[in-house]
This record gives C-alpha cells, sequence and structure tokens, in this order.
C-alpha cells in the first residue's frame, strides 16, 4: 500500500510572517497618519462646485492662468495642467446666481479668449455641495457594507478567524491605497471609489483561493502542522496569485499612461490596490489567521451521531 507523499514548501511564506506584519502595522500608521495630516484630495464630485477643462494652442504655464482669475474675482480658483501642458483644469466651487453658460463665458473672458480665440472652452461640469456631501457619505457607507457582508459571507463559507483575518486583510489593503492617494494628492473622486471597491472584491478573490486550499490541505493531510500546512497551501496557490496579478497590472499600466488624464486616477488607485492586495493575501490574511488562533479542528467537518451506523449495509 503506496502512502501519499506530503508536499514541501518551496518558500517560507510564513517564516516572514513577524517582519511582514510589522511592515503591514508601519505602512497602516503612517496612511492613517497622512489621512489625518493632509487628508484626501477630494474631486469635485464629494466636494461640489464646478470642473472647467480649457484647450491652449500651445503649452501654457500656470501662473498666469492662476492670475488672470484672480484679477476677475475668482481668488479660490484651483488649477492644474490635466494630461499635457496646453490642457488646463479649472476647479470652482459653487457660486450663487451663476449658471454653468454664464461662468463659462466670465472664465473664457478673465482668460482673454475674446483677444486669443484659440483658447478653447472643452467641458464644464457642475455638482451642487449637498450632492457632493451626500456622495461622500454613501460612498463611505458602502465599503462599511461591502466589508460587513465579506465578514458573513467567509464566517459562513470557512471559519469565523478566517473571517476575521481576511477583514483585516482587506482593510489594511484600503487604508494603504488611501493613505498614498493622500501621501501624492491624487484626486479623490467617484471613479477611485469604485476603483476602491473593486480591490476589495479582487484581494478578497486571492485571500479566498488561498484559504480554500489551506482547508482542503487541513482535511487531506492530518499530520503536518499549521503553519507548515499554511506554507504549503500558500506555495501551492503562488504562481497562480503572480500570474493573475502580474496580467491585471499590465492592463492597469496601460491605461494609466495610455488611457487620457480622466481614467488616471482610477487606473491608479486600482495599480496600488492590487499591489497591495498580492501581498496581503500572500503575507497577511493567513497570518493573521495563525495569529488568530486557527486550528485542524475549527475546519475539520462536524461529524453527526450515529454517522457510522448508517454507513452500514
Amino acid at each position: 500500500m503506496t502512502q501519499t507523499k506530503t508536499p514541501v514548501a518551496r518558500v517560507d511564506v510564513m517564516g516572514f510572517r513577524k517582519p511582514a506584519i510589522v511592515l503591514s502595522v508601519v505602512l497602516v500608521v503612517l496612511s492613517i497618519v497622512l489621512l489625518a495630516v493632509r487628508g484626501l484630495n477630494f474631486g469635485v464630485d464629494f466636494t461640489g462646485g464646478y470642473v472647467i477643462e480649457v484647450g491652449y494652442p500651445e503649452a501654457q504655464s500656470l501662473d498666469p492662468v492662476r492670475e488672470s482669475l484672480a484679477a476677475a474675482s475668482f481668488d479660490d480658483a484651483v488649477v492644474q495642467h490635466f494630461g499635457t501642458s496646453r490642457d488646463v483644469l479649472i476647479r470652482l466651487a459653487p457660486r450663487d446666481g451663476l449658471n454653468t453658460a454664464a461662468l463659462s463665458e466670465q472664465v473664457l473672458e478673465a482668460l482673454g479668449a475674446a483677444d486669443d480665440n484659440s483658447i478653447e472652452m472643452r467641458r464644464v461640469e457642475f455638482v451642487g455641495p449637498q450632492v457632493g456631501e451626500e456622495l461622500r457619505e454613501q460612498g463611505g457607507l458602502s465599503v462599511l457594507v461591502a466589508l460587513l457582508c465579506i465578514v458573513v459571507y467567509i464566517w459562513l463559507r470557512f471559519e469565523k478567524k478566517f473571517a476575521l483575518g481576511s477583514v483585516l486583510a482587506l482593510t489594511h489593503d484600503v487604508i494603504i491605497t488611501l493613505g498614498v492617494f493622500a501621501l501624492i494628492q491624487a484626486e479623490f473622486d467617484l471613479s477611485v471609489l469604485a476603483a476602491i471597491l473593486a480591490v476589495i472584491g479582487y484581494s478578497l478573490n486571492d485571500t479566498i483561493v488561498v484559504f480554500d486550499r489551506i482547508r482542503e490541505n487541513f482535511r487531506k493531510l492530518r499530520k503536518v502542522p499549521e503553519i507548515d500546512m499554511m506554507n504549503i497551501s500558500i506555495n501551492e496557490t503562488f504562481s497562480r496569485t503572480l500570474i493573475t496579478s502580474f496580467t491585471t497590472l499590465l492592463v492597469l499600466f496601460a491605461l494609466f499612461f495610455l488611457g487620457g488624464e480622466i481614467i488616471r486616477s482610477f487606473s491608479l488607485a486600482l495599480i496600488i490596490g492590487i499591489g497591495v492586495g498580492t501581498y496581503s493575501s500572500i503575507f497577511v490574511a493567513s497570518a493573521a489567521a495563525l495569529m488568530l488562533g486557527v486550528t485542524r479542528q475549527d475546519l475539520m467537518p462536524v461529524e453527526k451521531e450515529g454517522e457510522e451506523l448508517d454507513d452500514l449495509p
């Protein structure tokens, strides 16, 4: 009778769990500090106001644009390049008594469009402040609801310690992604919020693949210690995790560099989130479950009384 050979982990992933947890804690703390000190650069979707895109025939310096707008009583204007040095994005706070058409005319007049017909008004968008506040509140609520649903799902499918471990990993991914946005002050709008929710789903999928393999191996290899079992399971899913993340990142980098300014923040959020999520599904989720005390008994199927008698002929 042949015996099943016990798999051997090629990479001692669990051997790096303590340094990885320390690194994750440091990054999460730094991200929280950045969010508290610098905050997020909310777009008009959340703050309310006008977004005006203006096109110039040649490269345009931003300082003359700011000075022209300030001279026309638009002192609160936020001016930045949008994709190229010929495209300028202007953000203005809401103004009472002005509609979109009247405001765009005033802005063009302030920029000297009457003397320079080559200055082109590309687009004007308006979001009311009350709508922006509601979107901000509902956006944060949607993230919390998503995490709560994930806890319930993994609790029912696996075990509560795995559920808590997965939520710790997902929270880790979201906070670090937001921390990077606070650090570089990239614009945070509805598309970025959608990317954050996509990161939660993507990272959860990676984590479930690892947890599923851990559960299978716990039931198949009865004499292997828990830490070695997790090492073996992570190694068995290692190539799948890396290849999936690599191919996804190839597409996202193409969107980031070639997709234009409109989706740059969206693709940036996904690049950061998937990079951090891949790391957390390998080093954080399983290590967190192990620290919470998950054992083989937690994952073994419950035997019903009289089950052996039912199997007799």
